[in-house]
């Protein structure tokens, strides 16, 4: 492990302290989460980037033609449309 000292605004430092005991975590491992998700984040876009770089319409579409044209395999189904604006309108008209 490491050491490292960081400046924080009162403000800021208060709100961690306030969710680290929300949480039952020290603001160390507060701290460090944050940092894990942010980094994950930031790696992940990164990643993806350079995968859209290497991607070509070309090669995803010879892929596409591999695929056999039938009914979705079960639990592949997309939503009913009715279903799902039916659900809705109820979900809005409760609140």
């Amino acid at each position: 492990m490491s050491t490292l000292s960081v400046r924080l605004p009162a403000s800021l430092h208060r709100r961690l302290k306030d969710v680290a005991v929300q949480e039952g975590v020290s603001m160390n491992q507060m701290i460090s989460s944050a940092v894990g998700e942010k980094l994950a984040a930031l790696l992940t876009a990164d990643y993806l980037s350079a995968r859209v770089q290497r991607g070509s319409r070309k090669r995803f579409d010879a892929v596409l033609r591999k695929v056999r044209s039938g009914p979705p395999l079960p639990g592949d189904e997309l939503p009913n449309k009715r279903t799902r604006s039916t659900s809705h309108s109820r979900s809005t008209a409760r609140r």
